[in-house]
């Protein structure tokens, strides 16, 4: 996996102060996207050991509220492989910290297996608290949203959801 860039210090994309990763690769391909630059597979950097010390490094002050996944598309089959060991080091090394990560895909659709492979979605769902989900559609484009683009996206609180088998919306007056 690429990755186009890391934000230390991002207050845009989920709650407090983040640590975020902007992966590469999407093939949602939404029209107005802010980052077409990152459908491209090849853009950006190689995703390493390195890069994952960096980012766990970036986590440690207590400013830090946690780490966004986005993108690109965090749930394409290959940023899957190499986002699921860094999730899982993230919780074990800071586990008062949140992780967040955005997806054109809607839950629902993750969990059906799309893209796959669903062992590995599951996997990846199972160490996020926040999935801000669905595609960027322009024509419900609204500036005044908290943490997501469009009005079809939702903020949903995967802890609950999961716990309650149902889809439980993040509560974002927090």
């Amino acid at each position: 996996m690429n990755y186009a860039a890391i934000k230390p210090c991002d207050i845009a994309d989920g709650l407090g102060c983040r640590v975020s990763l902007f992966v590469s690769g999407c093939t949602h391909h939404c029209r107005g996207c802010f980052q077409p630059e990152t459908w491209d597979f090849a853009y950006g950097r190689p995703f390493t050991a390195e890069t994952q010390a960096e980012l766990l490094r970036l986590l440690a002050p207590s400013y830090i509220h946690g780490l966004t996944l986005l993108g690109g598309e965090p749930f394409e089959p290959c940023s899957q492989t190499a986002l699921l060991p860094l999730v899982e080091a993230v919780r074990q090394a800071y586990p008062e910290k949140d992780i967040w990560a955005y997806s054109g895909y809607t839950l629902e659709q993750l969990r059906a297996g799309i893209p796959g492979p669903l062992e590995t979605t599951e996997a990846l769902l199972a160490q996020i608290d926040v999935l801000v989900d669905g595609p960027f559609i322009e024509a419900r484009k609204q500036l005044d949203l908290r943490f997501r683009g469009s009005a079809n996206q939702r903020l949903i609180d995967l802890k609950k959801t999961m716990a309650q088998g149902e889809v439980v919306l993040w509560d974002d007056r927090q």
